[in-house]
């Protein structure tokens, strides 16, 4: 920058430019506190389109925690309190919603992303919920009408539901993420609700090579296909040949057999071989 000038006197908009590419640690512990101008710049709703509070350590002991703190004076950092101070700047315009795996978030939470967040494309959902949360998730969801992307660290008990109102309610959506026991009846609802799914992620799942088949030939858009380190199948000739037409079929590590040479099928999971 010219001799004598400074970062303060920089116009609004290249502050926004750059303040919407930083995370939110930055955004609400740095940033706020340069200066006054830099301060305005960073409540513009653009710099919280992207709320990502994944990349956050929300722990007591956490060095973002007792920074957050220390700026704002407050004795501990309360996940829904930080949650609704970034929805709140963002101020309905988020686009992509990343829950952190393990935060303690309940469905009070999603139910108040779903009011004050209506434009989201991206979800990404928490790992373990109650199960009264748990079941609310299908309602919660279809409020969403642009969402794209759904991510699920562990299949929800409300899967099914939860599949049937994406295909009901999201007409745009293109992606799956989930990670479980992937079940005759979900490789069906998958096949039957998201025929114009375009990219699917099943790692670390248990699913049999006929589960495959059925999700394969329902969602002919497929474009990426990946099951890799998944127990019950493995990628032979038929599976290949079935799974030719997608640009990307990512398999790697997954097999038939468990690590105790057991074969594992459903009802072998069911009986307590195979443990999530």
């Amino acid at each position: 920058m010219e001799e004598g000038r400074r970062w303060e006197d920089m116009q609004v908009d290249c502050l926004v430019n750059i303040f919407r590419r930083l995370g939110l640690d930055d955004l609400t512990v740095s940033v706020p506190f340069v200066c006054t101008c830099w301060w305005r710049a960073s409540l513009d709703p653009v710099c919280w389109r992207v709320l990502n509070l994944r990349s956050l350590d929300f722990r007591t002991w956490s060095q973002f925690s007792r920074s957050f703190g220390s700026r704002y004076r407050l004795k501990t950092l309360s996940f829904s309190a930080f949650l609704r101070l970034v929805v709140h700047r963002s101020h309905g315009s988020a686009s992509e919603l990343i829950f952190p795996l393990s935060s303690g978030a309940s469905v009070h939470d999603l139910a108040y992303v779903s009011i004050n967040c209506p434009r989201l494309r991206t979800l990404a959902l928490p790992d373990k919920l109650m199960l009264e949360d748990d079941l609310r998730i299908p309602e919660l969801i279809g409020r969403w009408k642009d969402l794209e992307q759904l991510e699920l660290e562990t299949k929800p008990t409300s899967f099914l539901e939860t599949v049937a109102a994406i295909g009901h309610n999201c007409t745009r959506f293109a992606r799956l993420k989930v990670r479980g026991l992937i079940g005759k009846e979900d490789a069906s609802v998958i096949a039957m609700c998201l025929p114009e799914l375009k990219q699917l992620e099943l790692s670390g799942s248990y699913l049999t090579k006929d589960e495959l088949a059925v999700i394969v030939s329902g969602c002919r858009k497929l474009e990426r296909l990946t099951a890799t380190d998944c127990l019950g199948f493995q990628a032979d000739e038929e599976l290949l040949r079935l799974a030719s037409g997608i640009h990307s079929f990512e398999h790697e590590g997954s097999k038939l057999l468990s690590d105790n040479g057991y074969e594992t099928d459903e009802s072998e999971q069911q009986s307590g071989f195979f443990y999530w």
